[in-house]
């Protein structure tokens, strides 16, 4: 009886809020804890672009039926965050993002969406520049400030994606970075970071990050500096190496970082399956130092053969042989001891001053003079979007997930639920022990689809995003519960 009593009470509170993390220097903190947030996360857009529908009123944050059902799935993999590229702001997201909240996972929303006028374009930027695309990602920040799950904000994704677009788009894509801070400074409670996440194009992928987060001032408050800066990376294929797939080069390219930085999309997929063998080498001491964890791309299965997950429109899914490679290269990891560490005791300093000896390559955009507001932009930032989007963490009562899940052999995944943690309890990789999955062979299924799954197929991972746009576990305590009811 008292068992049972401490698991009903233990019940009333498990589902609690994640901690809202802060931005300290390189690290993101928890701040109750202090300890360091690393990044377990994979990209999330069902649907791909056409899951988002505005007329429909749908976005991958508007069905919790569906949220439910992807967030018990989630836990299995050990996730602690989605990449979400495209949302309504018109819709209401309280329901999924309360069951994501509850199931341990921060949010990094992409403000943008590829429809047009809803993003920056790569091609004349100052052509898309103007207070109607401000407005729609201010109203971004407005429906999804109040959630203490959003980690960040991302002002741009791939807008810089040649040499050629190195040479007009940075000053407007910074200017859009500076405008987001600044409505987030006047509307926000608390400093939600703004960035940007950027392709991995070597040749101007340095000039990128300096461009992006030297100072204008000299100090660490200027407004249109990013708070992070992320990189979308398809250089580790198969069987590689640190060395092989350049990692030392961003490591060595990224050290003197005055932000966190992380992989905001990675995971190549040639060959097929696949391995994901880079998982403990970018939560290794290699790369801890520099980089604060990654998002897998991606987890439905789109047409460019890089998700976890085949989904049916009846809601209805099945688990492919690389949710279970991602799985197996996880469980490898101590998440404890990940989610443990303690931030650096020495920073990198504040950022460099925005000089064009920070640039290096010809024809990358050296000038730091930023496009004023458009017209109209600075009414909005100072009175806010009308009418205004709300939103708020609800009482979820069912955690039960509706659907049929199969494993990549074909059986049923039985009581597949969500399982709400306690506060700061992490997700780690099988932890969903309620669930009848059985992937014990899964991982050796050859997949049926082709190899020939590179990072230039169309459409290309960021093409969730604007196109060339700005675009299960229990906690500890219950753990521990049912390990005792298993031993009586």
């Amino acid at each position: 009886m008292q068992l049972h009593s401490a698991l009903v009470a233990l019940g009333a509170t498990v589902v609690a809020a994640v901690q809202p993390l802060e931005v300290k220097g390189r690290d993101f903190i928890n701040p109750t804890t202090g300890n360091r947030f690393q990044i377990v996360g994979v990209a999330y857009q069902p649907g791909g672009s056409a899951g988002y529908d505005k007329e429909a009123g749908r976005d991958p944050l508007s069905d919790p039926d569906i949220c439910m059902r992807d967030a018990a799935l989630l836990q299995i993999l050990g996730v602690n965050t989605i990449r979400v590229y495209n949302v309504n702001p018109d819709v209401n997201h309280d329901k999924c993002a309360s069951i994501f909240n509850a199931a341990g996972m921060y949010m990094v929303l992409d403000v943008n969406s590829p429809l047009v006028g809803d993003s920056l374009t790569s091609w004349n930027p100052w052509e898309s520049y103007y207070a109607a695309y401000l407005n729609r990602t201010f109203a971004v920040v407005e429906a999804f400030k109040d959630y203490p799950n959003t980690l960040a904000f991302f002002s741009g994704n791939e807008v810089l994606n040649n040499e050629d677009t190195g040479a007009t788009v940075p000053p407007y894509m910074r200017a859009v970075t500076r405008d987001i801070k600044n409505y987030v400074k006047k509307h926000v409670k608390r400093p939600i970071p703004v960035g940007y996440s950027a392709a991995d194009v070597r040749s101007i992928l340095f000039d990128t990050y300096n461009y992006f987060q030297c100072s204008l001032d000299g100090d660490d408050g200027d407004m249109s500096m990013g708070d992070i800066f992320a990189l979308n990376s398809y250089s580790w294929c198969g069987e590689s190496s640190f060395e092989k797939a350049k990692y030392d080069q961003l490591v060595s390219g990224l050290k003197g970082a005055t932000v966190p930085v992380f992989f905001s999309e990675y995971g190549c997929n040639t060959p097929s399956p696949r391995v994901f063998t880079e998982v403990g080498t970018i939560y290794s001491s290699k790369m801890s130092d520099v980089f604060s964890g990654g998002v897998v791309y991606e987890y439905t299965q789109e047409d460019n053969n890089y998700g976890l997950v085949d989904m049916k429109t009846d809601g209805s899914a099945k688990l492919r042989s690389d949710f279970v490679s991602l799985k197996n290269q996880y469980s490898k990891l101590d998440f404890a001891e990940i989610q443990g560490q303690k931030p650096a005791t020495t920073s990198n300093g504040k950022p460099p001053a925005c000089e064009t000896k920070l640039i290096t390559t010809k024809g990358f955009n050296s000038n730091f003079t930023l496009p004023v507001l458009p017209p109209g932009a600075q009414e909005i930032i100072d009175n806010g979007v009308k009418p205004t989007p709300k939103g708020k963490l609800v009482k979820i009562t069912d955690w039960k997930v509706k659907y049929t899940v199969k494993n990549p052999d074909g059986s049923t995944i039985t009581n597949l639920s969500v399982k709400p943690l306690a506060d700061d309890d992490i997700n780690s990789p099988g932890s969903n022990t309620d669930s009848g999955t059985d992937t014990s062979t899964a991982g050796t299924q050859t997949s049926d689809a082709s190899t020939d799954g590179t990072k230039t197929d169309a459409p290309t991972p960021s093409d969730n995003a604007a196109a060339g746009s700005v675009a299960a576990v229990l906690p500890a305590a219950v753990l521990g519960a049912f390990a005792v009811l298993a031993a009586l």
